[in-house]
């Protein structure tokens, strides 16, 4: 079984030593080496990074990696045994090789723990932190050229929990499947939105909205997956986050703290 998990960075960075971890330079494209792989080699998207984020990696692993099981992780949020706080501590945590191949022979897929938000569905809390168009739209174009998908598209809005970060590992012929299914959504929504005038964060739209179509693709395959602990490897400020979280959904702005 070949495994090989790409590691999305933009930035030289701590990476792990174990060899199924690739560190990948997501939106080399025009920037210097540092590194790691980068992404704008053969079939790529690398100059699209500042709109779909860690996308340009996954994209690129889909076009010119090799394995029986591909997936991707961020150079700072790793799939690990359990949380802990000690930021080496968690580094020891990670998933190595054997492990993960353990855990591929019993699941096809593996994706992150639920993220809860309790008090808001997935299309609220888009709507509160992002310009609704992105979703709205993503929704036309699944009624007009995957139409079978719209029943698991409103059932994973209407949910209060979700599998976030973009990051998952499946086996290849999910991740090709899953893959296809994605791009071929996000680059027409690309087509039919307009963000000249958004600003850095709101123009990563595509990045955001591919983090709420997992979801959909797996509920609509039935696709047999396993969820793992994701640890963040440094110190998150949770009041500023809730403060965030709060804001957005009491007020409805979209601005944070």
């Amino acid at each position: 079984m070949s495994i090989k998990i790409i590691v999305a960075a933009h930035k030289k960075y701590w990476m792990p030593t174990d060899p199924v971890y690739l560190p990948v330079h997501v939106g080399a494209e025009g920037k210097a080496s540092i590194g790691y792989t980068p992404d704008n080699t053969g079939d790529n998207i690398s100059s699209k990074n500042h709109h779909f984020c860690e996308l340009t990696g996954l994209y690129w692993a889909w076009k010119n990696l090799d394995a029986d099981y591909l997936g991707l992780v961020h150079y700072r949020r790793y799939f690990t045994r359990k949380e802990v706080h000690n930021i080496e501590a968690k580094k020891d945590q990670i998933l190595t090789e054997k492990e993960w191949q353990q855990l591929l022979a019993e699941h096809p897929v593996i994706v992150p723990d639920k993220r809860k938000y309790y008090i808001e569905t997935n299309r609220s809390h888009y709507n509160h932190a992002h310009h609704r168009e992105g979703l709205d739209v993503t929704e036309q174009i699944i009624k007009e050229q995957c139409p079978e998908y719209l029943p698991a598209f409103e059932k994973v809005m209407n949910r209060t929990w979700a599998h976030m970060f973009n990051m998952f590992v499946m086996r290849r012929d999910y991740f090709k499947g899953y893959l296809e299914w994605l791009f071929s959504i996000l680059f027409e929504l690309e087509r039919r939105i307009d963000i000249t005038d958004w600003d850095t964060y709101d123009s990563r739209v595509y990045g955001f909205v591919a983090e709420r179509l997992l979801d959909v693709w797996l509920e609509h395959n039935g696709i047999d997956y396993m969820e793992q602990n994701v640890s963040f490897m440094e110190k998150q400020d949770w009041v500023k986050k809730g403060g965030n979280f709060l804001i957005r959904k009491v007020l409805g702005c979209r601005w944070t703290i």
